[in-house]
Order: structure tokens, then sequence, then C-alpha cells
């Protein structure tokens, strides 16, 4: 594909740089575009994703941008499914919240920031496929040919196997994947990126997936839900606890399905709940540079990682 095409005319010609950034998974390329005045991100969908569903999920983004709550959208090409947007220089989230002088600040702003994106409008007609079909369609894939731990499969069948909550809340127009390499914090502003998943879900899915990458313990929950509700919270909603669960072992298995898919060969004997890496040593590793999230080990066991997470183990 002719990448200058994608830009605008104004952005177009000799003077302007584009340099590949990642490949999501869904297949999307992500480019960093430069001009002597200013830099800006394209992102191009895969060739093989359906108008419409480019369309609903174009909507949600333009949502979030007009509402100042993801980077504002420059240009957009149907035909090559290419969004230019601005870019954000990233102040870290996860350093704001890390620090203990700024975390309750970082609490703050998080739980605000996912409170706008849920008083968004949700788009008519919108379909809630959810994050149960989607752990259903990934563990459909991964156990036809795939030797996983016990515990995963355990962890993933007793997911499944949950009834769906007597006292769910109404469905909100929810980002569904707030990770920390989906936040960024400009020094003021957290604006979320990626809205390739965005579409109906409890309104608590959000806080709690971030819940689990940040490792956040009860009470930082409380506070998070507190800010993002503008109300004190006392015991965890169960609603919350359950899609922190379905979080983790959704994300859990969306890797183990990658890492399955760029070649890794499944479990040996070896692998055990207590064996497995916790989250924060897996984070530990990947810090120090011994282990690559790239490469199919590295997918591997942030898989496993996650799955344990949910586990409380």
């Amino acid at each position: 594909m002719n990448l200058e095409a994608c830009l605008p005319a104004e952005l177009q010609g000799s003077s302007t740089t584009i340099t590949k950034v990642a490949a999501g998974l869904s297949g999307a390329g992500v480019y960093k575009v430069t001009t002597p005045g200013a830099t800006f991100v394209l992102k191009i969908s895969g060739s093989n994703q359906p108008l419409a569903d480019w369309l609903h999920k174009l909507h949600g983004q333009q949502l979030a941008a007009n509402a100042g709550l993801a980077p504002r959208i420059l240009h957009t090409d149907e035909d090559r499914r290419a969004v230019v947007s601005e870019f954000v220089v990233d102040r870290s989230f996860p350093a704001l919240f890390g620090n203990p002088g700024t975390r309750e600040s970082a609490l703050t702003l998080l739980g605000r920031t996912l409170r706008r994106v849920h008083e968004l409008p949700l788009k008519a007609g919108s379909l809630a496929k959810g994050p149960r079909a989607s752990l259903a369609a990934t563990w459909s894939a991964l156990e036809r040919d795939f030797t996983l731990p016990t515990f995963v499969v355990d962890a993933v069948q007793g997911v499944l196997a949950e009834p769906p909550s007597t006292t769910a809340s109404a469905l909100v127009l929810s980002h569904n994947d707030v990770n920390p390499t989906n936040l960024v914090y400009d020094g003021e502003r957290l604006l979320l990126l990626d809205w390739d998943a965005s579409g109906p879900n409890s309104i608590y899915y959000d806080l709690a997936a971030i819940a689990v990458f940040l490792r956040m313990d009860d009470e930082t929950c409380r506070k998070v839900i507190a800010a993002h509700d503008d109300a004190p919270v006392g015991n965890l909603p169960a609603e919350f606890t359950a899609c922190r669960r379905m979080a983790a072992v959704l994300c859990g298995a969306t890797f183990l399905g990658l890492a399955r898919e760029n070649g890794h060969l499944g479990a040996t004997a070896d692998e055990t709940l207590a064996s497995t890496l916790s989250l924060g040593d897996f984070y530990q590793r990947l810090r120090a540079g011994a282990v690559n999230i790239a490469a199919p080990e590295g997918q591997w066991l942030f898989g496993l990682a996650l799955v344990k997470e949910s586990t409380g183990g």
C-alpha cells in the first residue's frame, strides 16, 4: 500500500517521513508521520475489515476525540481504512500511578476519565458481543490443538461457566481494552488509544481491566471506583469482581493464542500454578530485558501470568 496516499494532501511530500511503530493484534499497522512542523499518527486497519465494522469503531473513536478523551482526528480514508490523528507526547501514566506521592491523583484522574468515556452516547443499534463471547471464541481456537496447563483450562472453563450477573448494570460505551499501552498521559490529560474493541459493555469492565494490568489491590480498586462514581465505595461490587476475573482470563487467553500463532509449541509437563510467574514477576523481567513480549515465549509467559492473576494465585 502507498502509505503517503493515506495522508491528507497537506501532509504529503518529500519532507514527510513515515516510520512504522507497531502492528496491532488485529493486524492494523501504526505509523509515525513526521513533517517539518508537526508529528502525527497514521493507523491503517486490516484490509479484510468490513467497512461497516471500521465505521462503527471510528464512530466511538471520533466521539472520544471530540470529548478530549482520545487524540484529535485530522483525516480519515474509508477506502484505505486509515485514520490520521495528532501525536501526543506520553509522560507515562504508570509512572504517575507508581509514584506514592502522585498515586491518589492518578487514581482520581483515571476514574474520572473512564467515567467520561462511559457517559458518551451509545450508537443506535450497537450490538454487544461482550467479553464472554470473545473468550469463548478465543478458547475454541486454543483448545483444539494446543496443550495448555491444567490451571489455565480450569480458569477459562470456570469463567465461562459463571452465570451472568443478576444485578448487571446498564450497558455503557466501553473502551474494552484499557491497558497501560493504550493510555497516554500528557501531563494534564489522560487519553485513550486504540478504540478497535470499543462497544457496549458493563460499566465496570474498563475499570476492572486496568485494575488487572496495574495489579491494584482491593483498597486501590475501591478508590478508583469511587473516583469514577464520585461516591464512596464499601465492598467491591460483585459485578466488578467478575469483570476483573473475566478481563484477566480473556487477556491471558488472547496472549496465549498469539504465542500459538507465532509458533509456540504449548505446555510441557512442568507448568503449574505455583511455578508460573506472577504478573509482578513478569513485569520485572520485562523491565530487565529478560523477556520479549513481541516473541512467542514472552507472549506465552505473559498469558500465563495474566491467567494466574485471575486466580489470586
